[in-house]
């Protein structure tokens, strides 16, 4: 029954599929109990009036309505209506079957405290997770109105604020007892949190088993992604730090280096702008010294190093991942037992026959999808030109930044206008790109439910795509400025080339290697430690705020704020899941800046290393005690993250191969060994250009810059010696890499001959079970199946 709501209080309504129970676990059912001021709570039951009821799911919708508060006719209609839509939509869910209670939490006379008791027939035909997901799907299809009309489903109530959440319960507390791990009877929440979201099992592995019994298999393979990515982080971070002590041991014997700091007024340079002075290349020792640090023979093996074990994660990735599929019987998920999402289902235009399970289904012209999607790549396209939009300006902003402060009387400052430019300018994009993320995000979403996507994986996959195409720009379009056209346009002194009228960025003193260095430390780390210091802080300050909210309602009321609240309340506190989205894109773009740039980098796995083992018990942590509880989702792999991790694998090679021989001086130090001196003395002097006479004449004394010029400003022959080699060198990695990635990929099975086996073993049982049920038809009609059903029920666990 249904009883009249109080002028405020939070109202939910406690949906089940069919009674049940079980001896210790309390937490979850409701029952008719007597609220303090005398009220009934409303508690509808499935068979017998006599048995309490498990509560699987909760809607939760908020009222504000004081005595005597007046509202103007707007907001009176738009109450009105979403109460008709509130009232139809859950009295549609009665027609379906289901069992819904409606309680509140605000009484006139009190907080109401329905109690939450077990049975003894606890039906276990359907898990725990499989009652959330098939309930989930009847939510998520029930109409409120006129489905055509997009008046279907709870997301469409939710983003309307009918209702306040949707969530499934946790199965209880998830603080331990006071008799600890011991004590009789934990919950699966208990468990989790005990053996997994705990800082102190950072050494751990992860109880992949029980994550996919609690949340389903697709936030299960994000953990394993997730911890079998760390894990091998950990190869790659050792000999990144390797190579670095390498270059920091070669830091006071290299030879131009020393040349360099040692040229006191040897070297004087021209100025970096029309109206700056000139200055001496002595000035900058600090900081080609610190260049040295990654910039050495050790980069070009640790870049081989890391395309090849990008490739071997990615294969024995694969084999992770068909075990697991396998073990948690999906494997074939996607392609036989996906069905079409409830919003494609309910806006599709037709029917048609789906030719493998030979059922009508809802149907979308693929030409009218691909029409749509079409429309949406050119809006992709416009968000990406804006993010050019952006770069341009910030590449402005350092040369008019640069200028200003090489005008500086301190010639400390002057010396170092360059890197301040560099630095500022990173951190200026750093807040563009977390702006316009955030923007692009609700586009996206938008335009990924108009292109009207089958399936569940369909949908994501595409939204998927689109966010991370613009993320991409979005992130690694500076880093890319950087390595392969910042200081490559620049002209020589008297004969400068401009942009919008400002002079051409050239690399900063160092060269631009060390300046992109700096770009990945500011963007990959500054992003890590935001994302952090997030996930730590504003979990515990949204959820503070949500239940000094509450309370705050509760009091105002006038209802006690009671220490005993209903498991329903207890998790509505909570702060909703959002999902893994955010989580894979993270993390994929981590693996980005450690694979792409990492010659200019060998840190950057180390840094990935140390922030993922935060990131594991910090995601653990949200899941199991900070969040309400999602819904359980079935998948067979990552999904389309796989293919953007594969597309960033083939660009890292093709990055690494054109840093190391156009950014690097590795080439050139290798050519001047080559053809001039082995030892590199005057290597320095080697790579610096004079001043045209006219630049000479107009200023009355002469100067140097860094580039292979003749004393006219053409390119030298020594230039074009170097570009050759520098494109043989690109194309011999490449296809030495990609040689050896390929020959890899064939010695490394995606399929584990183990799980290769059982697969055959029960495709072989099937067909024998097939073959004897057809005889047994065959020679006297109708039998008992059981044998037969107990032959096809053979699966991973057999």
């Amino acid at each position: 029954m249904l009883r009249r709501r109080t002028q405020e209080e939070d109202s939910a309504a406690l949906i089940d599929m069919a009674p049940r129970a079980g001896k210790g676990d309390s937490y979850g059912s409701t029952a008719n109990t007597l609220e303090p001021g005398g009220h009934q709570a409303a508690a509808c039951r499935v068979g017998s009036p006599a048995k309490p009821r498990i509560a699987d799911f909760v809607l939760v919708w908020e009222e504000d309505l004081k005595p005597g508060q007046q509202q103007d006719t707007t907001t009176r209609d738009k109450t009105d209506m979403h109460g008709d839509w509130r009232e139809t939509f859950l009295d549609n869910l009665r027609a379906a079957g289901l069992c819904v209670d409606q309680t509140q939490a605000l009484p006139s006379g009190g907080l109401s405290h329905p109690e939450f008791l077990g049975s003894d027939n606890q039906d276990t035909f359907f898990s725990n997770t499989q009652r959330h997901q098939i309930l989930f799907e009847i939510l998520a299809k029930t109409p409120y109105g006129h489905e055509k009309k997009g008046l279907f489903g709870i997301d469409q109530l939710l983003s309307e604020g009918v209702f306040s959440a949707a969530f499934p319960l946790h199965d209880g507390p998830f603080m331990t007892p006071p008799e600890g791990l011991q004590a009789p009877g934990l919950n699966q929440r208990q468990v989790l949190s005990q053996h997994w979201a705990r800082w102190r099992k950072w050494n751990k592995y992860q109880p992949l088993d029980h994550v996919r019994r609690y949340f389903g298999e697709k936030v299960a393979l994000y953990f394993a992604w997730l911890g079998f990515y760390t894990g091998w982080l950990l190869p790659a971070a050792a000999v990144g730090t390797l190579v670095f002590l390498v270059g920091c041991s070669m830091l006071f014997s290299d030879t131009p280096t020393q040349e360099l700091c040692s040229s006191a007024d040897s070297f004087e340079m021209c100025p970096l702008c029309p109206d700056c002075p000139f200055w001496l290349l002595s000035s900058i020792c600090a900081l080609v010294q610190a260049g040295r640090l990654f910039d050495h023979g050790g980069t070009v093996f640790f870049s081989l190093f890391m395309a090849l074990w990008a490739v071997l994660f990615l294969e024995y990735w694969k084999r992770k991942s068909a075990t697991l599929a396998y073990r948690w019987g999906c494997s074939d998920y996607e392609d036989i037992e996906e069905r079409p999402r409830p919003q494609f289902a309910a806006s599709a235009p037709t029917m048609a026959l789906n030719p493998i399970t030979g059922e009508d289904e809802p149907y979308f012209p693929e030409r009218s999808r691909l029409h749509r999607v079409l429309a949406g790549s050119v809006v992709v396209v416009m968000m990406v030109a804006v993010v050019v939009m952006f770069l341009v300006s910030i590449i402005l902003y350092r040369a008019i930044m640069a200028i200003l402060v090489s005008k500086s009387d301190n010639t400390v400052l002057a010396a170092w206008a360059s890197r301040i430019a560099s630095l500022t300018g990173s951190v200026v994009n750093l807040i563009f790109i977390l702006i316009l993320s955030k923007i692009y995000l609700a586009l996206a979403h938008v335009l990924t439910r108009w292109e009207m996507h089958r399936t569940q994986t369909k949908f994501e996959d595409a939204f998927t795509l689109k966010v991370f195409i613009f993320q991409f720009v979005n992130f690694y379009s500076s880093p890319i400025y950087i390595a392969f056209f910042k200081g490559r346009f620049v002209g020589y002194p008297g004969n400068y080339h401009t942009l919008f009228g400002i002079r051409n960025e050239e690399c900063a003193a160092g060269g631009c290697l060390i300046e992109l260095a700096q770009e990945l430390l500011v963007i990959m780390v500054g992003k890590q430690i935001i994302n952090n210091v997030q996930e730590i802080l504003v979990p515990k300050l949204k959820g503070w705020w949500q239940k000094v909210r509450l309370r705050s309602r509760k009091r105002q009321a006038g209802a006690a704020v009671a220490a005993g609240r209903a498991p329903w309340e207890a998790d509505y506190e909570l702060l909703p899941c959002e999902g893994l989205f955010d989580e894979y894109l993270e993390m994929v773009l981590q693996f980005g800046f450690v694979t792409i740039f990492v010659a200019a980098c060998p840190l950057a796995p180390l840094f990935a290393l140390l922030n993922n083992w935060v990131e594991i018990r910090l995601d653990a942590r949200k899941f199991v005690s900070e969040s309400r509880r999602p819904v359980a989702e079935r998948a067979q792999d990552i999904g389309i993250w796989f293919h953007i991790l594969a597309g960033l694998k083939h660009l890292a090679v093709i990055s690494n191969a054109f840093l190391l021989a156009f950014s690097s001086d590795f080439l050139p130090r290798a050519y001047y060994q080559w053809s001039r001196a082995r030892d590199l003395r005057g290597f320095v002097n080697f790579t610096l250009a004079r001043a045209p006479p006219a630049f000479a004449a107009a200023h009355n004394r002469t100067c140097r810059y860094q580039a292979f010029r003749d004393d006219d400003g053409q390119y030298s022959r020594t230039y074009w010696n170097l570009l050759a080699i520098r494109l043989a060198f690109v194309i011999v990695f490449e296809h030495v890499v990609f040689s050896i990635g390929r020959v890899l990929d064939l010695l490394v099975p995606d399929i584990p001959e183990s799980v290769e086996i059982k697969v055959k073993r029960e495709y072989y049982l099937a067909k024998q079970a097939l073959a004897e049920n057809e005889a047994l038809f065959g020679a006297g009609g109708a039998k008992d199946n059981q044998p037969l059903a107990q032959e096809m029920r053979l699966g991973p666990q057999a």
